[in-house]
């Protein structure tokens, strides 16, 4: 499902951002420094943030106005934002009924997310009782249950060691591709982006730039981003 973002301007008190870019199926990765407006970007898009200016249309309906809730969209934040007093299954639970007064047929689907992110064995576990890697698995299996066609995530693997950080990305890449679902990824790290995305963007000096094949942006990057990697 493609995302069009047409002159669209983000004013903030800090910063201001603009863009003018169609985002197409498949994964695109989004890159830039620390404070230039990626996170920005994917709230836009999601709804919790205003644009001042211009529009934002998904599979060609605009949304520019529409509340967050009824955006084709999940957004997934590095916070993975699990209830420490429910148990992973009920955790996983709340991304089909917040109230988790589930049917049989929802039960089953809650069980099927969590073997699809390899926790099918912990469901009555607490986050407490697992490690960084597991609760942020809890946190992809419900949003896969919220079954948006737009998966947005927000640097969710950032605090974790490069193997696991690596094994969640193919698992989010594999479950892209399963579910032939429109990926956003920011990452900080051009590794994450060249493993998994096609095209990338990088936001900076205020603008999100048209996306680009990821080797051929990271191989030959503008200056801003040449800046940013050290190179």
């Amino acid at each position: 499902m493609d995302i069009k973002l047409e002159k669209l301007l983000i004013k903030q008190t800090d910063f201001s951002l603009r863009a003018d870019l169609t985002i197409k199926d498949g994964t695109t990765a989004i890159i830039g420094p620390s404070g230039g407006g990626k996170s920005t970007l994917l709230l836009a898009i999601a709804g919790f943030v205003a644009p001042s200016k211009g529009s934002i249309s998904i599979g060609g309906d605009v949304v520019t106005d529409t509340p967050p809730a009824q955006r084709p969209v999940t957004l997934l934040f590095q916070e993975n934002n699990l209830f420490p007093h429910l148990t992973v299954f009920q955790n996983t639970g709340l991304g089909v009924r917040p109230d988790l007064k589930l049917s049989k047929t929802q039960i089953d689907q809650v069980e099927d997310a969590l073997n699809k992110v390899g926790l099918a064995d912990m469901g009555s576990r607490h986050p407490s009782e697992l490690s960084g890697g597991q609760r942020q698995r809890v946190a992809l299996a419900r949003a896969l249950l919220r079954d948006r066609p737009i998966l947005m995530l927000d640097e969710p693997f950032a605090a974790l060691g490069p193997a696991l950080r690596h094994e969640m990305l193919d698992l989010v890449a594999r479950i892209r591709q399963e579910q032939d679902s429109t990926l956003l990824l920011v990452t900080h790290n051009p590794e994450d982006a060249l493993r998994i995305a096609e095209n990338t963007i990088l936001v900076a000096d205020g603008t999100a730039m048209t996306p680009q094949p990821t080797a051929a942006l990271l191989n030959n990057p503008p200056p801003a981003l040449a800046a940013y990697l050290g190179k």
